[in-house]
Protein backbone atom coordinates (compact mmCIF):
# COMPACT_ATOMS: atom_id res chain seq x y z
CA UNK A 1 0.00 0.00 0.00
CA UNK A 2 2.96 2.29 0.62
CA UNK A 3 4.04 1.74 -2.98
CA UNK A 4 0.54 2.67 -4.19
CA UNK A 5 0.58 5.89 -2.18
CA UNK A 6 4.04 6.86 -3.40
CA UNK A 7 3.16 6.13 -7.04
CA UNK A 8 -0.02 8.21 -6.86
CA UNK A 9 1.88 11.11 -5.30
CA UNK A 10 4.61 10.85 -7.96
CA UNK A 11 1.96 11.11 -10.67
CA UNK A 12 0.56 14.22 -8.94
CA UNK A 13 -2.88 12.79 -8.15
CA UNK A 14 -4.95 14.93 -5.82
CA UNK A 15 -5.02 14.28 -2.08
CA UNK A 16 -8.65 13.20 -2.30
CA UNK A 17 -7.99 10.73 -5.14
CA UNK A 18 -5.06 9.22 -3.24
CA UNK A 19 -7.21 8.84 -0.16
CA UNK A 20 -10.05 7.24 -2.12
CA UNK A 21 -7.84 4.80 -4.04
CA UNK A 22 -6.05 3.73 -0.87
CA UNK A 23 -9.32 3.20 0.98
CA UNK A 24 -10.89 1.17 -1.85
CA UNK A 25 -7.91 -1.17 -2.08
CA UNK A 26 -7.89 -1.70 1.68
CA UNK A 27 -11.58 -2.63 1.58
CA UNK A 28 -11.03 -5.11 -1.25
CA UNK A 29 -8.00 -6.75 0.37
CA UNK A 30 -9.92 -7.06 3.64
CA UNK A 31 -12.88 -8.65 1.84
CA UNK A 32 -10.60 -11.17 0.12
CA UNK A 33 -8.35 -11.65 3.14
CA UNK A 34 -7.98 -15.34 2.31
CA UNK A 35 -6.24 -14.47 -0.97
CA UNK A 36 -2.97 -12.78 -1.80
CA UNK A 37 -3.34 -9.65 -3.97
CA UNK A 38 -1.71 -11.38 -6.95
CA UNK A 39 -4.43 -14.05 -6.82
CA UNK A 40 -7.25 -11.58 -7.41
CA UNK A 41 -8.89 -11.75 -10.80
CA UNK A 42 -11.41 -9.68 -12.69
CA UNK A 43 -14.13 -12.07 -11.53
CA UNK A 44 -13.19 -11.36 -7.92
CA UNK A 45 -13.51 -7.62 -8.48
CA UNK A 46 -16.86 -8.05 -10.23
CA UNK A 47 -18.06 -10.19 -7.33
CA UNK A 48 -16.98 -7.55 -4.81
CA UNK A 49 -18.75 -4.76 -6.71
CA UNK A 50 -21.95 -6.82 -6.83
CA UNK A 51 -21.57 -7.41 -3.08
CA UNK A 52 -21.32 -3.72 -2.13
CA UNK A 53 -24.20 -2.88 -4.48
CA UNK A 54 -26.44 -5.48 -2.88
CA UNK A 55 -25.39 -5.39 0.77
CA UNK A 56 -24.50 -1.71 1.15
CA UNK A 57 -26.77 -0.20 -1.52
CA UNK A 58 -23.93 1.92 -2.92
CA UNK A 59 -24.43 4.01 -6.03
CA UNK A 60 -22.77 4.13 -9.41
CA UNK A 61 -20.05 6.56 -8.34
CA UNK A 62 -18.87 4.27 -5.55
CA UNK A 63 -18.78 1.26 -7.90
CA UNK A 64 -16.89 3.25 -10.48
CA UNK A 65 -14.35 4.40 -7.90
CA UNK A 66 -13.80 0.79 -6.84
CA UNK A 67 -13.26 -0.33 -10.43
CA UNK A 68 -10.91 2.58 -11.18
CA UNK A 69 -8.87 1.91 -8.04
CA UNK A 70 -8.43 -1.74 -9.00
CA UNK A 71 -7.56 -0.83 -12.56
CA UNK A 72 -4.83 1.55 -11.39
CA UNK A 73 -3.43 -0.90 -8.84
CA UNK A 74 -3.24 -3.88 -11.19
CA UNK A 75 -1.80 -1.78 -13.99
CA UNK A 76 0.90 0.13 -12.14
CA UNK A 77 1.57 -1.55 -8.79
CA UNK A 78 0.97 -5.24 -9.37
CA UNK A 79 0.87 -5.66 -13.17
CA UNK A 80 -1.57 -8.32 -14.27
CA UNK A 81 -3.96 -8.99 -17.17
CA UNK A 82 -6.69 -7.38 -15.08
CA UNK A 83 -8.30 -4.45 -16.91
CA UNK A 84 -11.57 -2.87 -15.84
CA UNK A 85 -14.11 -3.15 -18.66
CA UNK A 86 -17.04 -0.77 -18.88
CA UNK A 87 -19.24 -3.76 -18.13
CA UNK A 88 -18.19 -3.41 -14.48
CA UNK A 89 -19.71 0.06 -14.29
CA UNK A 90 -23.43 0.20 -13.43
CA UNK A 91 -25.55 1.78 -16.13
CA UNK A 92 -25.59 5.53 -15.68
CA UNK A 93 -28.90 7.01 -14.61
CA UNK A 94 -29.78 10.40 -16.02
CA UNK A 95 -30.91 12.41 -13.05
CA UNK A 96 -31.11 16.16 -12.97
CA UNK A 97 -29.25 17.62 -10.00
CA UNK A 98 -31.15 19.41 -7.28
CA UNK A 99 -30.81 23.18 -7.34
CA UNK A 100 -31.99 26.04 -5.16
CA UNK A 101 -33.97 28.97 -6.48
CA UNK A 102 -32.50 32.45 -6.15
CA UNK A 103 -35.01 33.21 -3.41
CA UNK A 104 -33.94 30.09 -1.51
CA UNK A 105 -30.26 31.01 -1.82
CA UNK A 106 -30.99 34.51 -0.53
CA UNK A 107 -33.04 33.11 2.34
CA UNK A 108 -30.28 30.67 3.36
CA UNK A 109 -27.64 33.40 3.43
CA UNK A 110 -29.89 35.78 5.35
CA UNK A 111 -31.01 33.11 7.83
CA UNK A 112 -27.56 31.82 8.71
CA UNK A 113 -26.37 33.35 11.98
CA UNK A 114 -22.88 31.81 12.03
CA UNK A 115 -20.68 34.20 10.04
CA UNK A 116 -18.30 31.42 8.96
CA UNK A 117 -21.15 29.31 7.64
CA UNK A 118 -22.64 32.37 5.95
CA UNK A 119 -19.32 33.12 4.21
CA UNK A 120 -19.00 29.50 3.05
CA UNK A 121 -22.50 29.47 1.51
CA UNK A 122 -21.98 32.85 -0.15
CA UNK A 123 -18.62 31.85 -1.63
CA UNK A 124 -19.97 28.55 -2.95
CA UNK A 125 -22.83 30.31 -4.68
CA UNK A 126 -20.86 33.35 -5.78
CA UNK A 127 -17.97 31.45 -7.37
CA UNK A 128 -19.22 27.94 -8.21
CA UNK A 129 -16.15 26.23 -6.79
CA UNK A 130 -16.12 22.63 -5.58
CA UNK A 131 -16.02 21.63 -1.93
CA UNK A 132 -12.47 20.29 -2.26
CA UNK A 133 -11.42 23.56 -3.91
CA UNK A 134 -12.96 25.70 -1.19
CA UNK A 135 -11.15 23.65 1.48
CA UNK A 136 -7.71 24.59 0.21
CA UNK A 137 -8.51 28.12 -0.86
CA UNK A 138 -5.87 30.49 0.49
CA UNK A 139 -6.35 34.17 1.15
CA UNK A 140 -3.66 35.01 -1.40
CA UNK A 141 -5.85 33.43 -4.11
CA UNK A 142 -8.44 36.20 -3.70
CA UNK A 143 -7.76 39.13 -6.03
CA UNK A 144 -9.79 42.22 -5.24
CA UNK A 145 -8.04 44.17 -7.99
CA UNK A 146 -9.11 41.70 -10.68
CA UNK A 147 -12.30 40.63 -8.87
CA UNK A 148 -11.46 37.00 -9.45
CA UNK A 149 -10.66 33.90 -7.47
CA UNK A 150 -7.76 31.63 -8.39
CA UNK A 151 -8.49 27.93 -7.99
CA UNK A 152 -5.14 26.16 -7.58
CA UNK A 153 -4.83 22.49 -8.48
CA UNK A 154 -8.53 21.96 -8.98
CA UNK A 155 -9.97 18.71 -10.30
CA UNK A 156 -7.48 17.15 -12.71
CA UNK A 157 -4.71 19.26 -11.11
CA UNK A 158 -5.69 22.22 -13.30
CA UNK A 159 -5.52 25.85 -12.18
CA UNK A 160 -8.27 28.22 -13.26
CA UNK A 161 -9.91 31.53 -12.42
CA UNK A 162 -13.52 32.13 -11.51
CA UNK A 163 -15.46 35.27 -10.72
CA UNK A 164 -15.34 36.97 -7.33
CA UNK A 165 -18.64 38.74 -6.59
CA UNK A 166 -18.37 42.20 -5.07
CA UNK A 167 -21.25 41.34 -2.72
CA UNK A 168 -19.17 38.71 -0.92
CA UNK A 169 -16.29 41.05 0.00
CA UNK A 170 -17.94 42.78 3.02
CA UNK A 171 -18.96 39.37 4.34
CA UNK A 172 -15.43 37.96 3.96
CA UNK A 173 -14.00 41.04 5.67
CA UNK A 174 -16.38 40.60 8.61
CA UNK A 175 -15.54 36.89 8.76
CA UNK A 176 -11.80 37.64 8.73
CA UNK A 177 -12.06 40.10 11.61
CA UNK A 178 -13.68 37.41 13.75
CA UNK A 179 -11.67 34.30 12.80
CA UNK A 180 -8.35 35.70 11.50
CA UNK A 181 -7.31 32.64 9.44
CA UNK A 182 -3.56 32.11 9.04
CA UNK A 183 -3.14 30.33 5.69
CA UNK A 184 -6.38 28.92 4.36
CA UNK A 185 -9.47 31.08 4.14
CA UNK A 186 -11.48 28.50 6.08
CA UNK A 187 -9.50 26.70 8.75
CA UNK A 188 -10.42 24.07 11.30
CA UNK A 189 -9.58 23.95 15.00
CA UNK A 190 -5.83 24.02 14.30
CA UNK A 191 -4.61 27.37 12.92
CA UNK A 192 -3.03 27.03 9.50
CA UNK A 193 -4.80 23.72 8.75
CA UNK A 194 -7.58 23.51 6.16
CA UNK A 195 -11.12 22.98 7.40
CA UNK A 196 -12.25 19.36 7.22
CA UNK A 197 -14.64 18.54 4.35
CA UNK A 198 -17.12 17.00 6.78
CA UNK A 199 -17.11 20.22 8.79
CA UNK A 200 -17.94 22.16 5.64
CA UNK A 201 -20.77 19.76 4.83
CA UNK A 202 -22.02 20.13 8.41
CA UNK A 203 -21.94 23.93 8.04
CA UNK A 204 -24.15 23.66 4.96
CA UNK A 205 -26.59 21.31 6.69
CA UNK A 206 -26.85 23.71 9.63
CA UNK A 207 -27.45 26.65 7.30
CA UNK A 208 -30.18 24.75 5.46
CA UNK A 209 -31.78 23.78 8.76
CA UNK A 210 -31.84 27.39 9.94
CA UNK A 211 -33.48 28.35 6.65
CA UNK A 212 -36.09 25.60 7.01
CA UNK A 213 -34.82 23.73 3.95
CA UNK A 214 -33.34 20.62 5.59
CA UNK A 215 -35.96 18.37 3.98
CA UNK A 216 -34.44 18.97 0.53
CA UNK A 217 -30.98 17.59 1.41
CA UNK A 218 -29.23 20.41 -0.44
CA UNK A 219 -25.44 20.12 -0.47
CA UNK A 220 -22.36 22.05 -1.57
CA UNK A 221 -22.83 20.52 -4.99
CA UNK A 222 -26.44 21.76 -5.07
CA UNK A 223 -25.18 25.29 -4.55
CA UNK A 224 -22.58 24.84 -7.31
CA UNK A 225 -25.32 23.57 -9.64
CA UNK A 226 -27.42 26.59 -8.71
CA UNK A 227 -24.53 28.94 -9.55
CA UNK A 228 -24.22 27.45 -13.05
CA UNK A 229 -27.95 27.27 -13.73
CA UNK A 230 -28.60 30.84 -12.63
CA UNK A 231 -25.69 32.09 -14.78
CA UNK A 232 -27.25 30.33 -17.76
CA UNK A 233 -30.63 31.86 -16.93
CA UNK A 234 -28.96 35.28 -16.90
CA UNK A 235 -27.64 34.75 -20.42
CA UNK A 236 -24.05 33.58 -19.79
CA UNK A 237 -22.89 31.30 -22.59
CA UNK A 238 -22.27 27.63 -21.86
CA UNK A 239 -18.55 27.73 -22.75
CA UNK A 240 -17.87 30.47 -20.21
CA UNK A 241 -19.73 28.49 -17.55
CA UNK A 242 -17.64 25.43 -18.47
CA UNK A 243 -14.45 27.40 -17.80
CA UNK A 244 -15.72 28.85 -14.52
CA UNK A 245 -16.72 25.40 -13.25
CA UNK A 246 -13.47 23.77 -14.36
CA UNK A 247 -15.14 21.08 -16.48
CA UNK A 248 -12.87 19.24 -18.89
CA UNK A 249 -15.71 18.33 -21.26
CA UNK A 250 -18.53 20.52 -22.54
CA UNK A 251 -20.88 17.52 -22.22
CA UNK A 252 -20.61 17.81 -18.44
CA UNK A 253 -21.72 21.44 -18.54
CA UNK A 254 -24.55 20.76 -20.98
CA UNK A 255 -26.68 19.27 -18.19
CA UNK A 256 -27.50 22.81 -17.08
CA UNK A 257 -29.41 23.31 -20.31
CA UNK A 258 -31.98 20.91 -18.83
CA UNK A 259 -32.28 22.99 -15.68
CA UNK A 260 -32.46 26.55 -16.89
CA UNK A 261 -35.85 28.09 -16.23
CA UNK A 262 -35.59 30.95 -18.71
CA UNK A 263 -35.13 28.69 -21.72
CA UNK A 264 -38.05 26.48 -20.70
CA UNK A 265 -40.34 29.48 -20.31
CA UNK A 266 -39.51 30.68 -23.83
CA UNK A 267 -40.34 27.35 -25.44
CA UNK A 268 -43.37 27.35 -27.70
CA UNK A 269 -44.98 24.12 -28.83
CA UNK A 270 -45.14 23.69 -32.62
CA UNK A 271 -48.88 23.04 -32.20
CA UNK A 272 -49.31 26.51 -30.69
CA UNK A 273 -47.32 28.01 -33.57
CA UNK A 274 -49.60 26.21 -35.99
CA UNK A 275 -52.69 27.51 -34.19
CA UNK A 276 -51.34 31.08 -34.22
CA UNK A 277 -50.86 30.87 -37.96
CA UNK A 278 -54.49 29.97 -38.64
Amino acid sequence: MLKLSSFLEAKAYSHMTIRNYMAEMRYIFAYFNHLNPEQLTQDHIASYINYIKKEHAVGRDKCRMTAQSCSFFFKHILPSPYVVPHALYPRKDFRLPEILTQDQISHVIQSTTNIKHKAIIALFYGTGIRLSELRFLEMKHISRAEMQLKVVAGKGSRDRFTILPAAVLPLLEAYYRVHKPKVFLFEGQIPGKAMNDRSIQHAIRMAMKQAGLEQYAFSAHSIRHSFATHLLDAGTDIHTIKQLLGHSKIETTMIYLHLTKQRREKLVSPLDLLADGN
